[in-house]
């Protein structure tokens, strides 16, 4: 992609949004350095690009998230989307005293011990998977690595977490990959798909509920939780379409630049097939190198001295979790994919109060299902070109044929 030095903040924001900026942002967060770590924009727009200025606004308690009153004077009119609302009702979209609440009861479904005892079954899941790649792939015919894995192993995770039965795992990861689009910047345009997927899964979610009443899994525990009046009906759909969202998509994306980069660094494939320990590093890496979720951002409620300045109360900060992964400040040639790197902590699920209650989970996929894959099939290659999604906030493949003889 071709920039020039002298390109304006506002210039380079513009085109992270057009096709050569969703599909190589990176020279584009470089520009928007070059006008400091934390960038005015416009009036009332500012965009943290370096480390400590993406970490500053995620943990700092003055900063809030744009909850559903914002919005209402950010954009008339989004509650006649379904999907919004529906993620409205979740913690992501809400401040306190709301959000720790809210957090506080999910959290109980994603347990510390409840997530390592996941180790066995995504272990088994995935070996399942490999075998179907096996027999897809086992006359030389490509295979699409997003599709038969990448896709299907964190929807067979999350869903065995929240009791959804497997014959239904093929419906739902169709239907989840319609509702992320109410995700990519909280838009009100082509929501159509997402506003079904929407009404679906809550009609879904709330007729499983009764079924899995008594059961030891996600949804059971959280069912119990609103019967107890401490979730509405609406808090609790919201917060288990953010779940499946948030634990299918991410863990995808993670999954395809993690298997992209093994090819692309051939060394590093033949470490996470001799050495499974090496896994978790090399996840770490690629968290840092290429993130799920490249931006979010923050609300400045009042004036308030941030970032040695004033910034105006009412401002919006956009939080540029890609520029913050690669700054130099922060890490020694960032552009460089460097597994072996020490006091790796990217940006990627986020930091502070909103940190992402599922990236323990995440990693953990991806630091079992690495090695597996690439130990099951030693002549694992890519069988032509991958495409990228149309998207600029989620960063992942769509598809990316394989071989695996």
């Amino acid at each position: 992609m071709e920039t020039t030095v002298a390109m304006s903040a506002r210039e380079a924001l513009a085109a992270l949004v057009s096709p050569e900026g969703r599909t190589d942002p990176y020279p584009l967060y470089e520009r928007l350095r070059a006008h400091g770590d934390l960038v005015e924009v416009k009036p009332g727009l500012y965009a943290a690009v370096g480390y400590a200025a993406c970490d500053r606004a995620l943990r700092d308690p003055r900063l809030r998230v744009q909850d559903a009153e914002g919005y209402d004077r950010a954009a008339p009119g989004w509650r006649a989307h379904s999907s919004l609302r529906g993620y409205a009702d979740s913690m992501l979209y809400r401040n306190e005293p709301d959000h720790a609440r809210m957090r506080r009861l999910v959290s109980r479904g994603f347990t510390a011990s409840r997530v390592a005892g996941m180790r066995t079954g995504i272990a088994e899941m995935t070996d399942r998977l490999l075998d179907g790649m096996a027999e897809l792939g086992g006359d030389g015919s490509p295979v699409d690595f997003v599709a038969e894995f990448a896709s299907r192993l964190p929807i067979a995770v999350i869903s065995a977490l929240l009791g959804v039965p497997e014959s239904d795992h093929v419906w739902f990861r169709e239907i989840a990959a319609d509702l992320t689009l109410a995700l990519e910047g909280f838009t009100s345009d082509g929501l159509a798909p997402a506003d079904r997927a929407m009404d679906d899964l809550a009609a879904y979610f709330v007729e499983l509920m009764d079924r899995r009443r008594g059961s030891d899994d996600v949804l059971s525990t959280l069912a119990h939780v609103r019967d107890a009046d401490r979730l509405t009906g609406d808090e609790l759909v919201g917060n288990m379409m953010l779940l499946l969202t948030a634990g299918f998509e991410t863990t995808t994306f993670l999954l395809g630049h993690a298997l992209l980069l093994a090819f692309e660094h051939p060394e590093h494939a033949a470490r996470l097939r001799a050495d499974d320990a090496f896994a978790p590093g090399y996840v770490e890496e690629v968290l840092r190198f290429e993130a799920p979720v490249q931006a979010t951002s923050r609300l400045v409620a009042e004036d308030s001295e941030l970032f040695g300045r004033t910034i105006p109360g009412g401002s919006k900060i956009l939080v540029i979790l890609g520029a913050g992964n690669r700054d130099p400040k922060r890490y020694a040639d960032p552009g460089l994919f460097d597994p072996e790197r020490t006091d790796v902590q990217p940006l990627s699920f986020g930091a502070g109060a909103h940190f992402c209650l599922g990236s323990p989970l995440s990693r953990l996929e991806a630091s079992i299902a690495l090695p597996r894959l690439l130990q099951r099939f030693p002549g694992l290659a890519q069988a032509g070109q991958y495409t990228r999604r149309e998207t600029w906030v989620g960063r992942g493949l769509d598809t990316f044929p394989v071989t695996i003889v």
